[in-house]
């Protein structure tokens, strides 16, 4: 089943956001590669693609997971959590109807 994991920025964000991306982009890649990921991106805390020093103040990642319980576990060893990025994440069962 899919999952939306919708992860809440602290304020000021995005030196600690630019630390910890490697790894987060790499835990998303290996979720793409076995086929499981269908979006993932940053929300841009300005109305610009690209925000600058504004940063980010979330991020969504909608992906398959065997359960609630394992979508909760993969989200909750992001790199961006251990990090302090996400003030708070929230995972819950999505089901996609378009496209």
């Amino acid at each position: 089943m899919l999952y939306l994991i919708n992860g809440e920025d602290v304020p000021d964000s995005l030196s600690l956001r630019l630390r910890a991306r490697p790894a987060h982009l790499a835990r998303l890649q290996i979720l793409q590669a076995a086929g499981k990921l269908v979006l993932a991106g940053p929300c841009p805390a300005i109305d610009s693609p690209d925000p600058g020093l504004a940063g980010f103040s979330g991020s969504l990642i909608v992906a398959e997971f065997p359960n609630l319980e394992a979508a909760q576990a993969w989200a909750a060893a992001d790199p961006y959590v251990n990090a302090g990025v996400y003030a708070r994440v929230t995972v819950k069962p999505f089901k996609q109807v378009l496209p």
